[in-house]
C-alpha cells in the first residue's frame, strides 16, 4: 500500500530551511520541493513512463507558487494517463518557442534594438523602414537558418524592379548585417548575402548637387540674402555656407550647444554621422546672425525650430524646398551641397590645409600615428580658417548689390538672368 503523504502548506514551503545537504519535501502525486544547501527551492515532478522513472522540473519557488506547481503536476499526470510523455511534450514546446524566436524578422528587430544607440535617429528610422517595406513582407516569417541566397536575391530584385537600384544594394547590406548578427548569436551558420556579391548591377554613384564655381556662388549668396521667406529659414540658409555641416546636424542644432561668448558650436557625438563630437568655430558673421536669430527662437530648445511649432526642429525638407522656391532645382543645389562648395573653394581657391578642411567637415582625419584627431585638434587654426572663409564669402557678395524679389516668378527670372550672363562670360 503506497505511503500516505500529507499535502504541503504554503507556510511549510516558505519556512523550509536549508541543511548541510539537499533534501526533499513531498506534496503528493509525484510533486516535491527540493531544498538546496544554499537555500534554493525547486519544484520537481516524479513520474513513470514506459516502465521508467522520469522527472520534470517546474521551476523555483517562490516564482512558481505551490498552487502553480500543483496545477502543472495535474496537467502532467493527465498526459501520463493518456500515455503521453510530458517530458517529450516539454521538449517540443521548447523547440517551438525557440523556432519562433529565430525568424528573420525577430532577429532583425533584435539587431536593430541592439545597435540603435550607435546610429542617428534618422538613420535608425531609415533602416527600420527599409526592413519593414523591403525585407519583412517576403522573408520576415522565414527561419533565418533556412533562407537561401536565391530567396534573398528575389527580395532584392523586387526592390530593383522599382527602379531604385541603390536602395537594393543598401537592403542587401542591411540583410548582411542581420545575418552576421545571427551567426554571432548562434542562430545561423553564415552570412549568405556575401554569395550575392555581383548579382546586382553596380549602382550609379550620385553626388549631392552643389555649386562650386565662385562665379556662381556669388549670385547664390546674394539670392539667399534677398530671400523673402520665413526669417528662421533665411537664417538657416545664411548660416549653411558658414557652417557647412550636414543638413541634419544643422536643423537639430540646440541653443544649449552654442556659446556665443566662446564663439563655438559644440555638436554632441549622438548627432554626428561618425559618432564623434564636433566643434564648429563661429565666425564674426555667424555670431551676428545667431544673435539676431536668438531674439526670435531663444525660447525654443532648437536654434532652427519648425515654423509651425517651436517644440520640434525644422523639417528635413525645408532648406531644399527653399532652394526650389528660389529657382534652384535639385540637380543644381541642395542643402548638403554647401559641404562640397566649401571643400572645393577652401582647397582650390583659398589653399587652406587639406587636413583642416577635412577635420572641419567632420570626416575621418588621422594623425601621422594613425590616431583619429579629437574634436579640439587644431582648433585655433580651424577658427582662423573659418573666419577667412566667412570674409571671403562677404567679398564674393560685395561684387554686386543684393537683388530682393517679391515672389518666386521674379526670383526665377533673376536666376535665369544670372545664368545667361555667366554663359556670355564663358
Amino acid at each position: 500500500m503506497p505511503k500516505r503523504v500529507t499535502p504541503l502548506s504554503e507556510v511549510r514551503v516558505r519556512t523550509a530551511k536549508p541543511r548541510k545537504s539537499e533534501y526533499k519535501i513531498f506534496d503528493g502525486g509525484g510533486l516535491f520541493l527540493l531544498v538546496t544547501p544554499s537555500g534554493g527551492k525547486l519544484w520537481h515532478f516524479k513520474y513513470r513512463y514506459d516502465k521508467k522513472e522520469r522527472k520534470l522540473t517546474f521551476g523555483p519557488y517562490p516564482e512558481i507558487s505551490l498552487a502553480d506547481a500543483r496545477q502543472r503536476r495535474d496537467e502532467a499526470r493527465r498526459l501520463v494517463a493518456q500515455e503521453i510523455d510530458p517530458g517529450t511534450v516539454r521538449k517540443i514546446q521548447k523547440q517551438a518557442k525557440t523556432t519562433e524566436t529565430e525568424t528573420f524578422e525577430v532577429i532583425a528587430r533584435e539587431w536593430h534594438v541592439k545597435f540603435i544607440n550607435t546610429w542617428s535617429d534618422s538613420h535608425a528610422a531609415t533602416i527600420l523602414r527599409r526592413m519593414e517595406v523591403d525585407l519583412f513582407p517576403w522573408a520576415g516569417n522565414r527561419q533565418i537558418a533556412e533562407i537561401k541566397a536565391p530567396e534573398l536575391l528575389a527580395v532584392l530584385r523586387r526592390v530593383e524592379s522599382r527602379g531604385v537600384l541603390e536602395t537594393a544594394h543598401r537592403v542587401r547590406t542591411i540583410a548582411g548585417q542581420v545575418f552576421r548578427y545571427a551567426v554571432a548569436t548562434g542562430r545561423a551558420e553564415r552570412d549568405l548575402s556575401v554569395d550575392l556579391k555581383g548579382a546586382l548591377p553596380p549602382p550609379v554613384k550620385k553626388h549631392h548637387a552643389a555649386i562650386t564655381d565662385p562665379k556662381e556662388v556669388a549670385p547664390l549668396l546674394r539670392i539667399i540674402d534677398g530671400y523673402r521667406g520665413h526669417f528662421i529659414v533665411k537664417c538657416a540658409l545664411r548660416l549653411s555656407p558658414l557652417f557647412f555641416v550636414r543638413p541634419g546636424e544643422l536643423r537639430h542644432a540646440e541653443w544649449a550647444e552654442v556659446s556665443l561668448d566662446e564663439a563655438v558650436w559644440n555638436i554632441p557625438a549622438t548627432k554626428m554621422k561618425m559618432k564623434q563630437p564636433h566643434i564648429v568655430p563661429l565666425s564674426n558673421q555667424a555670431i551676428e546672425i545667431l544673435k539676431e536669430l536668438k531674439e526670435l527662437t531663444g525660447a525654443s530648445k532648437y536654434v532652427f525650430p519648425s515654423v509651425r511649432s517651436f517644440a520640434r526642429p525644422m523639417s528635413e525638407n525645408t532648406i531644399n524646398a527653399a532652394f526650389r522656391y528660389m529657382g534652384y532645382d535639385k540637380d543644381t543645389m541642395t542643402g548638403h551641397g554647401f559641404r562640397a562648395l566649401a571643400r572645393t573653394i577652401l582647397d582650390e581657391v583659398l589653399q587652406e590645409r587639406p587636413d583642416l578642411i577635412e577635420h572641419q567637415l567632420a570626416h575621418a582625419v588621422r594623425d601621422p600615428n594613425g590616431r583619429a584627431y579629437n574634436r579640439t585638434s587644431h582648433l585655433p587654426e580651424r577658427r582662423e580658417m573659418m573666419q577667412r572663409w566667412a570674409d571671403y564669402l562677404d567679398k564674393l557678395k560685395a561684387r554686386a548689390t543684393v537683388i530682393p524679389f517679391e515672389d518666386r516668378t521674379d526670383e526665377i527670372r533673376h536666376r535665369a538672368l544670372v545664368q545667361a550672363i555667366l554663359r556670355k562670360q564663358k
